[in-house]
């Protein structure tokens, strides 16, 4: 796929490899070298605390993933004050507590996430609500056929069809590596299309929508594919 289109944060053009050459610092040599991760872990989390996200994104941690938001700063959530809304074509809306997702059953994924800049990391695991089944409590109804959703940063969103959405490796994630996902990570919950790039799987997931048609999320409307697909990916495996 085609590089990311430069990104403004706080008002300011960056781009992640941009930003990389201006500090004088390679994302590979940073990967090599173990006493600059464990400075550049601490670095990151104390900046993840103060929201400085749109530098963290551009430089990689210890587990490979890279911290990244396309604005500048996001608020925190927990289990005290998070909600996801769905709703759209449905004939039951419903908001969800972090502990009401905690409750419900959940299925663990591990599969290897692959972001278009390249980087990846093998058998992630990924444990969470099937997105299917929160559609199928919620009730879709005609002419439900695509979902869109949306972010507690105030810019992120994302789509899939409602086929893609139905699959059996798509959840909303809770946990991310065995541990609850973090706020730099996109926590405290974030979509995961195991079997597409990972800028279909949208952090800090605040909204789920169905619609009556594909709704470009905030990639595509920057020239990405809509449908993100992995090479090799059974793109036709719906929900068992």
């Amino acid at each position: 796929m085609a590089k990311k289109p430069r990104q403004r944060v706080e008002g300011a053009p960056v781009g992640r490899r941009a930003v990389l050459g201006m500090l004088g610092v390679g994302a590979a040599g940073l990967a090599t070298a173990p006493y600059l991760q464990r400075g550049w872990e601490g670095f990151l989390g104390a900046a993840s605390q103060f929201d400085v996200t749109g530098l963290t994104g551009l430089l990689p941690n210890p587990g490979g993933f890279r911290y990244y938001s396309v604005v500048g700063s996001v608020p925190h959530k927990d289990a005290t004050n998070y909600e996801l809304r769905v709703g759209g074509l449905v004939d039951r809306p419903k908001t969800y507590t972090l502990d009401d997702l905690r409750a419900l059953p959940q299925t663990r994924i591990v599969h290897d996430v692959l972001c278009t800049d390249g980087w990846r990391v093998n058998k992630t695991p990924f444990e969470g609500v099937r997105l299917a089944d929160l559609l199928d409590a919620a009730g879709v109804r005609a002419p439900g056929a695509a979902v869109r959703f949306t972010c507690f940063d105030g810019a992120y969103t994302e789509s899939l069809t409602l086929e893609q959405a139905r699959r059996s490796d798509v959840l909303v994630a809770l946990n991310m590596q065995d541990k609850p996902i973090t706020h730099a990570h996109g926590g405290p919950v974030r979509l995961y299309v195991a079997p597409m790039y990972f800028y279909k799987s949208a952090k800090w997931l605040s909204g789920i929508s169905v619609t009556d048609t594909v709704v470009p999320g905030y990639w595509e409307e920057r020239g990405y594919a809509v449908d993100g697909w992995l090479d090799g990916a059974d793109r036709h495996d719906a929900a068992a």
